[in-house]
């Protein structure tokens, strides 16, 4: 509710009644407190004093005195809500913007507003919200059983070459370095990029990827669960999706052109976006699915700031896990990924579409320009483009050796020698000589 002119007409805002931004006291009582707490901890709302439950405005006497009690009842809350107070026709107006500040507490509890009425918080109530609110953060905090002979040197070595940094320190050291050891133990951030097995202390660190033969994940053609870490989780995901990606190949004067059905930038960034941004406190799965005209990735969480924020404003559910994984080269800049999603796709010719539920899904529907031709052409159209540059090759040298043109070409010896039959079965190129010694002749 817009709360600028909470007065501007009393008879529609009588009309409407109470509800969920909407609360009639009376008169003026200990109560406010757990009101002002409850709108604070929703979407914010007006209390109307000088009005009976049923709707009458029967008014009171505003003094200053009044207005520095309220004032004082919300500056007592914990944390200090700030509240604007508006007057007119003997009522008064008690605005509560919804708090940036979550969770807030007064003298008798939490409380949180939901719809006519503002409810006492249970306790995982309040730990979500402080959650949502990023007060408790998974990644920072202390996984109190986690067993050293868990810890990964291999990962831990891999980690710091990916990051840049030398390993002439103590691994406590540079682990302290890193944030993910204090004083207090080792973190749920270090559990998930260092540990061997991440799972058995963090139920919610595997990454699952699926392969669909059809649109509507029925018709399951692969499916892969892996418990790698934060970096070896992004790389089969990564690597995965490559192997199933069809791309056309366009090769002119011996350089290859690459059209992949989805560029690898997005999808990448889409995956480490899910990686870093998931809610790991749900203890649910990341999932990957590459269905026959698109690709799915989403991760539980929902978003920390309103939908129509996303795309100008970033902010990290877990911090720890950013700051890690922005030292290696799988994050160029904070904030930006959702840009170059956008970018990449729009280039390479792609839909994509950002949806929000209790979770957070992009997905990148199918090049159809590539699609269309790409299972029944391209490998023919690539070996043809391939026939005629030999072809040129032996034009410019007719002694040139298989193994130099398969360097060439970037293809094996076997597929080269394939295609010398072929040519010669087309009777556009024959031998002249022995194999050592001799030299080839362009036919046609």
């Amino acid at each position: 509710m817009q709360v600028g002119s909470p007065l501007k007409d009393l008879n529609k805002i009588l009309e409407l009644g109470e509800g969920q931004f909407i609360e009639f006291k009376e008169t003026f009582d200990k109560s406010l407190q757990k009101e002002i707490v409850a709108f604070a901890n929703a979407s914010g709302g007006v209390i109307y004093l000088g009005i009976t439950d049923s709707g009458n405005p029967k008014g009171l006497e505003i003094t200053n005195r009044l207005k520095s009690q309220i004032q004082d009842i919300a500056y007592n809350c914990d944390p200090s809500i700030l509240i604007n107070l508006v007057e007119t026709h003997s009522v008064l107006a008690i605005q509560v913007h919804e708090g940036k500040n979550k969770p807030y507490s007064c003298s008798t509890g939490f409380f949180m507003r939901m719809g006519a009425n503002s409810q006492k918080m249970t306790r995982n109530e309040i730990l979500s919200l402080a959650i949502k609110s990023g007060k408790v953060r998974f990644d920072e905090q202390i996984c109190s059983n986690f067993d050293w002979k868990d810890f990964d040197e291999e990962k831990f070595v891999y980690y710091l070459k990916l990051a840049g940094i030398s390993y002439n320190l103590p691994k406590e050291e540079v682990l302290r370095n890193l944030r993910v050891l204090n004083n207090e133990g080792f973190t749920n951030a270090g559990v998930l990029y260092f540990a061997k097995e991440p799972y058995k202390y963090v139920i919610s660190s595997k990454i699952r990827c699926i392969h669909f033969n059809d649109d509507i994940r029925v018709d399951i053609l692969d499916k892969k669960e892996v418990d790698r870490g934060i970096i070896g989780n992004i790389e089969f995901a990564i690597n995965y999706l490559k192997e199933l990606i069809p791309v056309r190949y366009e090769i002119k004067d011996i350089k290859r052109k690459e059209f992949p059905e989805y560029p690898v930038e997005a999808y990448r960034e889409a995956i480490v976006n899910a990686v870093i941004h998931f809610d790991y406190f749900l203890g649910d799965t990341i999932a990957i699915e590459k269905l026959k005209s698109s690709i799915v990735i989403n991760n539980k969480g929902e978003l920390l700031f309103p939908e129509s924020d996303f795309g100008k404003r970033s902010e990290a559910r877990n911090r720890l896990l950013v700051d890690l994984l922005a030292r290696t080269n799988f994050m160029e800049k904070a904030g930006t990924g959702v840009k170059r999603v956008r970018d990449a796709c729009t280039e390479n010719r792609n839909k994509v579409a950002f949806r929000f539920t209790d979770a957070f899904w992009i997905t990148m529907h199918s090049n159809e320009n590539v699609t269309e031709n790409v299972t029944e052409n391209v490998t023919e159209n690539v070996t043809e483009n391939r026939h005629v540059l030999i072809l040129q090759q032996f034009q410019q040298n007719d002694t040139i050796t298989i193994d130099h043109l398969a360097e060439l070409f970037k293809v094996t010896r076997r597929t080269i020698i394939r295609d010398i039959e072929k040519l010669k079965e087309d009777g556009l190129l024959k031998r002249i000589g022995p194999a050592k010694g001799g030299h080839w002749e362009i036919k046609n």
